[in-house]
């Protein structure tokens, strides 16, 4: 039987993959690491980056604006590391490229899982 006073637990706020949070900056950060991958979801990460900043909490845009940078950063250093394939260094610096984004990704996913801004977002370092 059913109670007729029953009422059906309140959701926190509706927040979803698409609305700005941090829901949707993990999304963010998951879709550059399975770019390594499948190419073009760090273009849909960067797409939802872009939709999104400015729309959230302080906290979340900091995420969104590291985010960003770290796409297009990382897309400089990958053009600047082709271009040095010429010599060998550039195949070492690819490597070096990738592991730069896999570390960026990694901290924004541990500081938005804790709920934390990036303390430098700006940073082209990590």
């Amino acid at each position: 039987m059913t109670d007729p006073n029953y009422q059906p637990p309140a959701t926190s706020g509706g927040e979803g993959w698409f609305s700005p949070g941090r829901l949707n900056v993990q999304v963010v950060y998951c879709l550059y690491l399975v770019s390594f991958v499948v190419g073009l979801t760090g273009i849909v990460g960067l797409i939802m980056a872009y939709v999104n900043r400015g729309k959230g909490e302080p906290w979340v845009d900091t995420h969104y604006t590291y985010a960003i940078r770290t796409f297009w950063i990382g897309l400089l250093y990958a053009l600047i590391s082709s271009i040095l394939m010429v010599a060998f260094i550039g195949v070492i610096l690819i490597f070096g490229v990738a592991i730069w984004i896999v570390v960026r990704c990694v901290i924004g996913l541990q500081k938005a899982s804790a709920g934390e801004p990036i303390a430098r977002p700006e940073s082209w370092w990590i």
